[in-house]
């Protein structure tokens, strides 16, 4: 079975591959001016985004791994959620953390009480790390925004580096071509587009720092080449998914993408790397100056 993958350096020709292609740039086009207008707003509009966009990542995760996404299974996880992005907002991260991973657990406690006939003995255990994924798909930026003097800058910094990566890795697939990356799992991306996506992130990485005042580019050189491999490590993670439940995209949610998942699955990994690193530099409280003051 072949997918169309986004991302990570994929070939595509003809009609079809065009008409994608078109969907990509209107889809992009409408979405990346609110998702920047709504960062650069920050506070409780931002969390809020985050919130949503996790608990759609949710239900397209369960509707995948679960072969269904009632009211039974999901609520767990979106309750979770709702109180995770609540406490982000109300400055208090270790309870937003420990939120998700009390949804995860009865995610997967609701699993296992269902019938066998409803779902499959592993269900229980993909439902929960469903919530994780979502969790992370909240918590990264939106921790990260929560910096009162870097969080802006970190989410450009972000957004430029995965964004390009994978333009640029989608590009270069398409158009260079060669050999695939990893056949059995994404059978359309190519190490052109790998390379390329690289080259891309790496670069517009740089260039949002200087823009915007961060000091020591040499080890922003060295984050932003960590978090556009860590994007596309992330692509691949998905697909893998995909491929293992048989699905070609995660949803049709946006046009020429596919699903939240689809088009959000590098940004999470990166986001969480992003986080993790400021994190240990700077303690909770600051992670975007952990992650770009050196």
């Amino acid at each position: 079975m072949t997918e169309p993958d986004h991302g990570a350096g994929t070939t595509g020709e003809g009609t079809s591959g065009s008409s994608n292609l078109k969907l990509r740039i209107a889809s992009a086009a409408v979405l990346a001016p609110i998702v920047l207008a709504i960062t650069y707003v920050g506070g409780w509009v931002f969390f809020a985004l985050c919130t949503v966009a996790a608990g759609g990542i949710l239900w397209e995760w369960t509707s995948l791994v679960a072969r269904r996404a009632d009211a039974r299974i999901l609520t767990p996880g979106w309750v979770a959620l709702l109180f995770a992005g609540t406490f982000v907002g109300l400055g208090l991260p270790g309870a937003s953390f420990g939120m998700i991973a009390i949804g995860a657990a009865l995610a997967g406690l609701v699993l296992v009480a269902l019938p066998p006939d409803e779902v499959a003995p592993s269900a229980a255990a993909w439902a929960a790390a469903g919530v994780v994924y979502a969790g992370v798909g909240l918590l990264g930026p939106a921790l990260l925004r929560s910096d009162p003097e870097w969080g802006l800058t970190a989410l450009l910094f972000l957004f430029a580096t995965v964004w390009i990566t994978d333009i640029f890795a989608y590009l270069c697939g398409r158009f260079i071509g060669g050999p695939r990356l990893w056949p059995e799992v994404s059978p359309n991306k190519t190490w052109s587009g790998v390379f390329g996506g690289l080259i891309g992130g790496v670069a517009a990485g740089i260039a949002v720092a200087y823009a915007t005042g961060v000091a020591k580019l040499g080890m922003i050189w060295v984050m932003a080449l960590l978090l556009s491999i860590l994007a596309q490590a992330g692509d691949l993670f998905e697909s893998a998914v995909k491929r293992r439940f048989g699905a070609k995209d995660a949803s049709r949610l946006i046009p020429g993408h596919g699903g939240l998942m689809d088009r959000l699955d590098g940004f999470l990994v990166a986001a969480l790397a992003a986080l993790v690193i400021g994190i240990l530099r700077q303690g909770i409280g600051s992670p975007a100056r952990g992650l770009l003051v050196w």
